[in-house]
């Protein structure tokens, strides 16, 4: 078995990326089994380099907030603001103390120095404006909605007032109070007025589809594509606040699954301006329905990578990362009767193998599923690989 691994396994670049493929996919995605460890995201920014020179590849979406990413964009691309700010407050999840998300942000900025705005990099957040414990407000997105509305259409079409909405809306602080996270009386997702902001939410997204000929002509393509992203993610916003609001069991299951039906569209968006490359967790990108425990019940939902490969078909790209060992989490060395336990058994330290490959090579009976030691670590399923394109694989990750 390991001679025929070490057979099929290549390093990580993007000649040996492009080879698992009949054409470059158009959603190129890169998934990883945990968070907050920078050296896979340090294997990450070196491949996405290779496949933006050459591949040609002109955007680089992450899992962080798609409304505050506008600011890292701004930074990329213009040189707005700072280094500093772009990192402080365009990333979520604390992703801005990322050496490794630092290092992407810097190379990003000096590729596009001096480029025509045609052929720069873009930043993307993939995620919505969501955090473990909290959901933003919808406010700044239904207000910049409603705003560019009524500046380019004619306002007897708008179905409520910035005042109205105002009012509606209240103060911020009801939206993310914390306590709403684990405790859906706390919510007011299901109130009168969060049900009116729905209604009304839908409306101005209607109207602003309904508009598009007319709007494209007056905004900027930027700017189109910002109020665009605000109509999706307050509409996304409102379902989800509706959905922390909800005590019956299967709160969670439907919390995730629209989560992640927002990231999707936010990657369905992008890629029709271009070729995306993706990073985010292997359980938001693959192909097949995701799960997990979470408050001792099991969850499912259809991952944002399953619903865009229901669009896009072979257009879309998965590449897992799987990890051999993750010591100061309590990773050992994997058990031999596992995916990773095949894969560490063949020595390298960092490759990438064709996962048809790999299933040829492993043969039957299959492997059984690592057990994962804490929360937020997702070893490979082996009965899923023949629905993965090429597996990352990382012997010894250190912490830092």
């Amino acid at each position: 078995m390991a001679n025929d691994i070490r057979d099929i396994a290549h390093a990580v670049e993007a000649a040996s990326v492009m080879e698992l493929f009949a054409s470059p996919p158009r959603v190129l995605t890169l998934g990883e089994p945990t968070h907050g460890v920078d050296a896979p995201l340090r294997l990450r920014n070196t491949l996405f380099r290779q496949l933006v020179e050459q591949e040609g590849y002109r955007t680089v979406a992450v899992e962080s907030d798609c409304m505050a990413g506008l600011l890292v964009d701004a930074y990329v691309t213009t040189g707005a603001g700072s280094l500093h700010e772009a990192l402080g407050r365009g990333f979520s999840h604390g992703l801005g103390a990322s050496a490794a998300n630092r290092e992407l942000v810097r190379w990003m900025r000096a590729f596009n120095d001096g480029r025509p705005a045609s052929d720069q990099v873009r930043f993307a957040g993939l995620d919505g404006p969501l955090e473990m414990a909290c959901a933003a407000s919808p406010r700044e997105t239904l207000t910049a909605l409603h705003r560019c509305l009524a500046d380019h259409v004619d306002t007897d079409l708008l179905p409520c007032t910035a005042a109205t909405l105002d009012r509606l809306l209240g103060p911020d602080d009801r939206w993310t109070d914390p306590a709403a996270m684990l405790n859906p009386a706390a919510s007011c997702g299901r109130s009168a007025e969060a049900r009116e902001l729905r209604l009304l939410a839908d409306d101005l997204g209607a109207l602003f589809d309904a508009w598009t000929p007319h709007l494209v002509t007056v905004l900027p393509p930027e700017a189109y594509d910002r109020v665009r992203l605000c109509a999706r993610t307050a509409i996304g916003l409102l379902r989800y606040h509706h959905g922390m609001a909800d005590p019956s069991p299967s709160r969670l299951a439907r919390l995730s699954g629209l989560r992640d039906q927002m990231m999707a569209d936010r990657l369905l968006a992008l890629a029709e301006r271009g070729p995306v490359l993706v990073h985010a967790h292997n359980s938001h990108l693959q192909r097949d329905i995701s799960s997990m425990r979470m408050g001792g019940l099991p969850l499912e939902w259809w991952s944002a990578g399953s619903l865009v490969n229901a669009r896009l078909g072979e257009e879309y790209g998965f590449l897992a990362t799987a990890f051999g060992t993750l010591r100061h989490q309590g990773v050992e060395s994997p058990p031999a009767d596992t995916l990773e336990g095949a894969l560490y058994a063949h020595g390298a330290e960092t490759c990438l193998v064709d996962a048809s490959g790999l299933a040829a090579a492993l043969g039957s009976p299959g492997l059984r599923r690592r057990t994962s030691p804490y929360f937020g670590y997702a070893p490979l399923d082996p009965a899923q690989l023949a629905r993965i394109d090429g597996v990352v694989f990382m012997r010894d990750v250190p912490e830092h």
